[in-house]
C-alpha cells in the first residue's frame, strides 16, 4: 500500500535539484528523497527524473509514498545473551552478543537482531527492504556490542543521515597482538575487497576512504588493549587497519593473528567490542550516550593476558 501526493513546484524552488526540492516540499531527509527517486516513485510532468535534474516552477511533481509497515519477513527468534539497553517510540539500542547477525541474509540461518526484536514484541515500522528494516549500521556476526535500530521512518532517515555524515560517536575496545610503535595514533588508509578472497577486505589504493583513531588503554603480555574510535564505518575496518600495522586483533587469524595465542587465552573470535554509542536523538534533539561492558568470553581472555 502507498499514498500518492501531487504537488506543484513553487517558483522559489526553481533551479534546485529534484532531491533537494522533494525533501523541502515533503519535509523528508535528503537520503529519504533520494531513495524515493532511485525507486522510481517520483515523476515530474509524467517523467521519471534523475536526482540531479533541476526543478522548474509550475511543474507538477507526483510522489508515491510507501506506507510504514512492520518487518513481516523476519523470522522471530530470541537470541540468547541479547539485552535491550534502551527502548522508546523511535528507536531501540541493543547489546548484541557474538554469533548474532544484524539482519537475515543468504546463507545465514542463525539468530538476528531483527528476529530477536520481533520475538520480543518490539515493532519496527520503516520503509525499505523488509529484511533490513530499521538497521542503520550493523555489527559483524563475530563482533559484540552496541547497535541502534530505528523503529520509525523519522528515526530511520535521521539516523541514517547521521551515520553518513559521521555525526555518530562509535567507540570500540580491541586487543591487538604486540605493542604499536605509538601509544596513540590515526590510521588513514582506503579499504576495499581483497583481490584474493571475497569475504576478506584489505587496504587498497582503489578502496573507500577509512579513518581509525586508537589510544592505548593497557599494556598486556604480548598484546595491547586499545580504545578505538571510528570516523568511517567500512566493513572489517578495525580488523583491516590494525592488521595493516602488523598488529592484528587477538583471535583474528583471518587477518594474520597467531591462533595459538587465542587458544592459550580461550578465545574463539576476535577481541573486539562496541563499547560506546552516542548520537543526537532523532525525536528529542538531545545528545544521548550508551555504554556497554565486556562480555564474559572477552573478559576471561583479558584476565588471562593480564596474568600471563
Amino acid at each position: 500500500m502507498s499514498a500518492s501526493r501531487l504537488l506543484m513546484v513553487p517558483d522559489g524552488l526553481s533551479g534546485e535539484r529534484v532531491d533537494v526540492g522533494l525533501s523541502r516540499m515533503l519535509g523528508l531527509s535528503r537520503t529519504r528523497a533520494a531513495d524515493l527517486l532511485d525507486a522510481g516513485l517520483v515523476e515530474i510532468d509524467g517523467q521519471v527524473p534523475a536526482r540531479s535534474m533541476r526543478l522548474e516552477g509550475g511543474s507538477m511533481l507526483s510522489v508515491e509514498l510507501p506506507d510504514e509497515r512492520p518487518a513481516a519477513q523476519v523470522r522471530p527468534q530470541i537470541a540468547e545473551g541479547m539485552s535491550l539497553v534502551h527502548q522508546d517510540d523511535d528507536l531501540v539500542v541493543i547489546d548484541k552478543p557474538v554469533g548474532v547477525a544484524a539482519h537475515p541474509s543468504g546463507g545465514w540461518s542463525g539468530p538476528t537482531v531483527l528476529g530477536h526484536l520481533a520475538a520480543a514484541g518490539v515493532s519496527i515500522r520503516t520503509s525499505g527492504d523488509p529484511d533490513r528494516q530499521g538497521i542503520v549500521s550493523r555489527l559483524d556476526v563475530g563482533t559484540s556490542g552496541l547497535m541502534v535500530v530505528a523503529r520509525t521512518e523519522r528515526a530511520y532517515t535521521t539516523l541514517k543521515d547521521a551515520f553518513r555524515a559521521r555525526a555518530v560517536g562509535k567507540v570500540y575496545h580491541a586487543v591487538c597482538q604486540g605493542t604499536p610503535d605509538q601509544s596513540e595514533g590515526t590510521i588513514e588508509a582506503p579499504i576495499g575487497r581483497s583481490p584474493n578472497h571475497d569475504y576478506k577486505f584489505a587496504v587498497r589504493r582503489d578502496g573507500k576512504h577509512a579513518v581509525t583513531h586508537f589510544t592505548t588503554l593497557e599494556d598486556l603480555q604480548g598484546a595491547t588493549l586499545l580504545r578505538v574510535g571510528l570516523e568511517t564505518g567500512r566493513t572489517h575496518q578495525i580488523r583491516v587497519h590494525l592488521a595493516a600495522l602488523h598488529h592484528p586483533l587477538v583471535g583474528d587469524p583471518l587477518y594474520g593473528a597467531d591462533p595459538t595465542l587465542a587458544q592459550r587465552v580461550g578465545l574463539e573470535r576476535q577481541w573486539l567490542h562496541a563499547m560506546e554509542l552516542s548520537f543526537v536523538h532523532p525525536a528529542t534533539g538531545d545528545e544521548v550516550t550508551f555504554t556497554s561492558q565486556y562480555p564474559p568470553d572477552l573478559q576471561r581472555a583479558l584476565e588471562a593476558l593480564r596474568s600471563a
